[in-house]
């Protein structure tokens, strides 16, 4: 029995992971796309071990390093520093201590540092596991699930003129109309303007009380539109560039409940959607993996066609 495989390099160069044959399509899409749309000869499947041999692999992987290389890049993840903002009842944020910095008794220089950090806050994921039991926790959720076709649904306009608005169906079916039916397996990202908040507190929760979570006030998806793409849809992460999958006044997270029930990730505090097109691009959101973890930092990457976005 032959299997198509992604390597997973965390865990160990020599790891082969079987894909199901959703998740192989998933990812002849992805690097057949980035081939396609860069108007490459190169065979889509090239860089997945098909059992081929490896030097028709080693033939074809340059071309494909050449074609990423001419991508416009954009890079969706805030940095971590004193100024990252974490959930109202997050007991700490992130901390970078120095260990070492300078030039050593040898000669050279060397800097080293330790740091810590709440799994949920600043750009990251949120591991199925976060809200639902005995499903995926971030060391679990396949590496190929966070690599596809990015969907980029803007409800700006609405969220102007509500602050606590909810992606509705119809919104979803608006986008529809222009831009075709979802993928599956896509990973669709919510763009509600909210980034230009980031770093101010009180703008981007609605409330700066130090530990009460209950007065948030910002947008994000609603219960309908979030079944309708994770249940019928199928895709793969849902993500938004506010602080949580489910909108501010939220009491029962069902967004959250909806998505990890099918262990679907979220990712939240997503950047620079503004710089992305609403289809077209390709995204990479891989976290920190991290054992039984239920959620944990994320670097996210958007690539464009060159001539794109």
């Amino acid at each position: 029995m032959r299997y198509n495989c992604w390597v997973d390099l965390v865990q160990s160069p020599s790891t082969l992971v079987p894909t199901s044959p959703r998740r192989i399509s998933s990812l002849a899409l992805f690097l057949g796309g980035i081939l396609l749309v860069f108007g490459a000869c190169a065979a889509p499947e090239s860089p997945i071990h098909s059992g081929e041999g490896d030097e028709k692999a080693a033939q074809s992987s340059p071309s494909l390093i050449n074609l990423l290389q001419r991508a416009h890049v954009v890079d969706l993840t805030y940095a971590y520093d004193a100024e990252t903002l974490y959930w109202p009842t997050s007991p700490s944020a992130f901390e970078l201590e120095q260990l070492s910095y300078g030039e050593t008794e040898a000669g050279f220089f060397y800097a080293a540092n330790t740091f810590s950090t709440p799994e949920h806050g600043g750009t990251h994921l949120d591991a199925p596991i976060h809200f639902a039991a005995d499903k995926q926790h971030a060391d679990e959720v396949p590496v190929e699930r966070l690599m596809g076709a990015g969907v980029v649904i803007d409800i700006q306009a609405a969220c102007r003129n509500d602050r606590e608005y909810r992606l509705e169906v119809s919104d979803i079916e608006a986008w529809e109309e222009v831009h075709g039916t979802i993928p599956k397996d896509s990973i669709v990202l919510l763009h509600t303007g909210w980034g230009a908040y980031w770093g101010d507190r009180q703008a981007y929760f609605g409330d700066d009380t130090p530990g009460d979570a209950s007065n948030l006030s910002f947008p994000s998806y609603g219960e309908e539109a979030a079944r309708l793409l994770v249940e019928d849809r199928q895709v793969a992460v849902l993500g938004v560039d506010t602080a949580s999958i489910d909108y501010g006044p939220s009491q029962d997270f069902i967004v959250h409940q909806t998505a990890n029930g099918m262990n679907v990730p979220g990712l939240e505090n997503v950047a620079n959607l503004e710089r992305l097109p609403a289809t077209g691009s390709w995204i990479i959101a891989l976290p920190m993996k991290i054992a039984g973890g239920s959620g944990g930092p994320v670097r996210i990457v958007g690539l464009i066609p060159q001539g794109g976005g």
